[in-house]
């Protein structure tokens, strides 16, 4: 009788009161793409400085998120302290959305360092929802949310759903994570991810791509040309142009891309445009040296990529005793011409002690010649250079930096036979060039190392590092090894943002970035994408080897790993200092030793794949 008399009362209603009776009693559903955004690391951020990072979010969210939520044809359904959520009519039009929303904020905030850094996890999911006034609910809008605890920082997790609708509509690789088991979700969500910092829609494949420019003035230094006629005399052009990027790198106000990308260049004669669009700058500086007898000629131009045009050239005619003040001039006249009035505070930090040596100045530059090439020869011979410019100048702060790196290549080359000396030598030549001159930000990132690789001290380690970055804003090392020190100690995460920024700045010397990423995707065995970072190496250092062998062998690539660990095999005969042979303790050893992790099962992870891959370990 009940039922009876509530449809004998509905009939009796109005078109209107009827449809608004309608709404209040049947749940109203609609079938949206639903992008969920998260702050990685909100509660730290907001340790550190409340006011700050809430001022720096509401900024984010004003001039970047939301306008851009809008310009795709979406909705903002709610804003959570630490993120928000969207729904949008387009799947293909949120993923835009969220690739456009995570490239500027990686842009906006490159000038930071990783742990400062804001930076998102996106999910995005398609699904069914339940409308409730402005607001959505169900678990179309649950798997968005759980989609982005899946994704990396400043990357983007689809679904299953999602991604069928969207593929092959954007030029962009996502990654298959397989079915992803999450948290109040019956069923497992088959998840697919993207790195931004890895690709970018609409850039072309290959290893130069267009990088888009900086929000401030950016610039890169061409390796000055040795116009001496003789080739000897590069590693002093070397040593000037590297000097003058490592003056311009200290002030915030610019962002400069560092002297291991600039100098690929070297011997080549490539446009401005296209050092813009492959370093990703809006200026580019660009000199020659003629060094006869006792007298130098130092001729340098700035450029403006967009128009061409020269904004400032200098010929110098000096003896060489005047060449450190000819640097701090270039330096000068760069930063005035494309940021004008420059704080003070930057200054200050730009004036790095320097020797009045020029005999210890070069012999410096020879021996971080030597250095570089990373060989036990190399690093022998450059430590007996920085000795010479120790005792012409014992308050040398470069040399000793130096000096603490050949023992740290040794050790983690496996070179030496008694690593606790070496590890003992690394820790003090770093101690000491720190005491030395406590505002090289080269001493504290070499330092942070000797932290971290002789005393195993992460959380010293990263101190150094965060001061390296304090000093140098655009030290592109002190990114790549802060992103080591995540690594080992866990914390993969961080040590892509770390590692990505570093790649950014230095977009041409990717071997240990790419790397360090490498072990962070095996580490959560996205294997797929930890293979693909292997890939992109053009330097084969024979370790490449025994990674891509364990990577094949957890893809259940046989037959390629098995080829990859012989390749290894071969060439680690002549490198290591103790072959293991055959002796399964002495390559454990070997690899604790070379991978510090601090959780014991990360080493595990690895010495398994090169277990199935045919290592006896």
């Amino acid at each position: 009788n009940g039922s009876q008399a509530r449809l004998a009362s509905v009939d009796s209603l109005t078109d209107a009161e009827y449809r608004s009776y309608r709404r209040r009693t049947v749940l109203e559903r609609k079938l949206a793409a639903i992008l969920a955004a998260d702050v990685v690391g909100y509660s730290r951020l907001m340790a550190a400085n409340e006011a700050e990072t809430l001022s720096r979010l509401q900024s984010l969210l004003r001039e970047i998120i939301e306008p851009r939520i809008h310009e795709f044809g979406g909705r903002v359904v709610k804003l959570m302290g630490d993120g928000l959520l969207a729904d949008f009519s387009s799947t293909v039009n949120a993923v835009k959305c969220a690739v456009e929303v995570q490239q500027a904020i990686s842009d906006q905030e490159c000038s930071r360092t990783g742990d400062d850094r804001i930076c998102l996890r996106i999910g995005i999911n398609l699904g069914d929802v339940i409308i409730d006034g402005d607001d959505i609910f169900g678990d179309g809008v649950n798997i968005a949310a759980r989609l982005e605890g899946l994704s990396e920082p400043n990357g983007i997790c689809l679904s299953g759903t999602a991604f069928d609708t969207i593929d092959g509509k954007l030029d962009c690789h996502f990654e298959d994570l397989g079915p992803q088991k999450v948290k109040n979700i019956a069923k497992p969500v088959r998840a697919y991810h993207l790195s931004l910092a890895r690709h970018r829609i609409g850039e072309p494949e290959g290893p130069f791509k267009v990088l888009p420019v900086p929000h401030k003035p950016s610039i890169a230094v061409l390796p000055f040309a040795n116009l001496s006629g003789d080739p000897e005399q590069d590693y002093f052009a070397d040593g000037l142009t590297d000097d003058v990027i490592g003056q311009l790198a200290r002030f915030r106000s610019l962002f400069v891309i560092s002297s291991t990308s600039s100098f690929p260049y070297k011997g080549q004669t490539p446009t401005i445009d296209e050092v813009g669009q492959e370093l990703g700058v809006a200026y580019v500086a660009r000199g020659s040296i003629r060094k006869a007898g006792n007298r130098v000629r130092i001729s340098v131009e700035l450029v403006e990529v967009a128009t061409g045009q020269q904004l400032w050239g200098e010929r110098y005619d000096v003896e060489l005793e005047d060449v450190f003040a000819v640097q701090d001039e270039v330096a000068s006249k760069i930063v005035s011409t494309l940021a004008g009035q420059v704080e003070d505070t930057d200054r200050s930090r730009a004036r790095v002690k320097r020797t009045n040596d020029l005999a210890a100045y070069e012999l410096v530059l020879l021996g971080e010649h030597s250095e570089r090439q990373f060989t036990k020869d190399g690093a022998l011979k450059a430590r007996a250079l920085f000795q010479q410019a120790i005792e012409r100048d014992p308050g040398n702060a470069r040399a000793h930096a130096s000096m603490a790196r050949t023992y740290l290549d040794e050790l983690w080359a496996d070179w030496t036979l008694d690593r606790e000396a070496a590890a003992e030598q690394a820790f003090e030549w770093a101690q000491k060039a720190v005491a030395l001159d406590a505002l090289d930000n080269r001493a504290r990132t070499n330092l942070g190392v000797a932290y971290q690789v002789c005393k195993g001290n992460f959380d010293a380690a990263q101190v150094q590092f965060s001061k390296a970055l304090e000093l140098n804003p655009n030290d592109a090392d002190a990114y790549c090894l802060k992103g080591w020190c995540h690594l080992y100690a866990g914390e993969g995460g961080q040590a892509i943002a770390c590692t990505d920024q570093s790649m950014r700045l230095s977009p041409f010397d990717t071997y240990y970035c790419h790397l360090a990423q490498f072990f962070a995707h095996y580490a959560v065995r996205r294997y797929e994408e930890a293979l693909a970072a292997l890939g992109c190496i053009s330097y084969l250092a024979y370790p490449i080897h025994a990674f891509r062998a364990a990577c094949c062998a957890q893809l259940g690539r046989d037959a390629d790993a098995r080829n990859a660990m012989r390749e290894y095999m071969t060439a680690a005969k002549d490198e290591i200092a103790i072959w293991p042979g055959e002796d399964v303790k002495v390559w454990h050893r070997h690899w604790a030793q070379s991978l510090p992790f601090n959780d014991p099962t990360d080493l595990e992870h690895i010495l398994d794949g090169f277990r199935k891959a045919g290592m006896p370990v």
